[in-house]
């Protein structure tokens, strides 16, 4: 039996998924979190073999999530599922140690597949994001301004763009509410914007993320 953590802050996609396997041979969804540090807690208290994590939540987000679960137990096999098909997310995500990353416009086919191919212990990437990072070296006119962001910068941007305050924030990350400002004028430089709302336009217009959403 594979089993599988759900970790969505959205209810809705967590019941659609766990419909969706529902009648999956030999797979079965074993909990369900809606934040970075409940999928840390959750993978360290239900071992899956599998964990579905969604990549812009509250807290700590998925990508700092999927770090930290893959550091405490690499034998864990994370599958990004998002609505972020172009970069930086596909290539952070692998790079933290994730293998492999879907749309949620996946179907139920392919996502079984992707489920029985990671657990074997290979990766797997919906063609739609294969075909953008394939041809990433071609598409110079065509990249986001947000992968000039650092790691920390990036996770600050998502928190911003959620509606976290400055102060939430600074107790989330562990930091000091003047570093988290500093991280904030640092974005507001680096991609050449006002303030918060010009920066969440800018992350709906570049698809980081999905004001449907929000």
């Amino acid at each position: 039996m594979i089993n599988v953590l759900l970790i969505d802050d959205h209810d809705l996609v967590r019941i659609g998924i766990k419909r969706l396997l529902a009648d999956a041979k030999g797979i079965a969804v074993i909990g369900e979190g809606e934040s970075g540090e409940e999928a840390v807690k959750l993978a360290r208290e239900l071992q899956p073999n599998i964990i579905m994590l969604d990549a812009n939540m509250p807290g700590i987000g998925g990508l700092e999530a999927c770090r930290r679960i893959i550091r405490h137990n690499p034998e864990i096999r994370i599958i990004a599922l998002t609505v972020h098909s172009g970069e930086p997310y596909p290539s952070r995500f692998l790079q933290a140690g994730a293998a492999g990353y879907l749309t949620k416009g996946t179907g139920v086919n392919e996502m079984v597949r992707a489920i029985r191919q990671v657990n074997s212990g290979q990766r797997y990437i919906s063609a739609e994001v294969a075909q953008e990072l394939a041809l990433r070296p071609f598409n110079h006119d065509q990249d986001s301004p947000f992968e000039k962001l650092s790691e920390r910068e990036m996770q600050v941007m998502l928190m911003i763009t959620s509606g976290e305050k400055v102060s939430k924030i600074s107790d989330t990350l562990c930091l000091s509410p003047k570093t988290v400002n500093s991280y904030r004028y640092r974005l507001f430089e680096k991609l050449d914007i006002e303030n918060d709302v010009s920066l969440t336009h800018l992350a709906i217009r570049h698809g980081i993320i999905d004001p449907l959403l929000l």
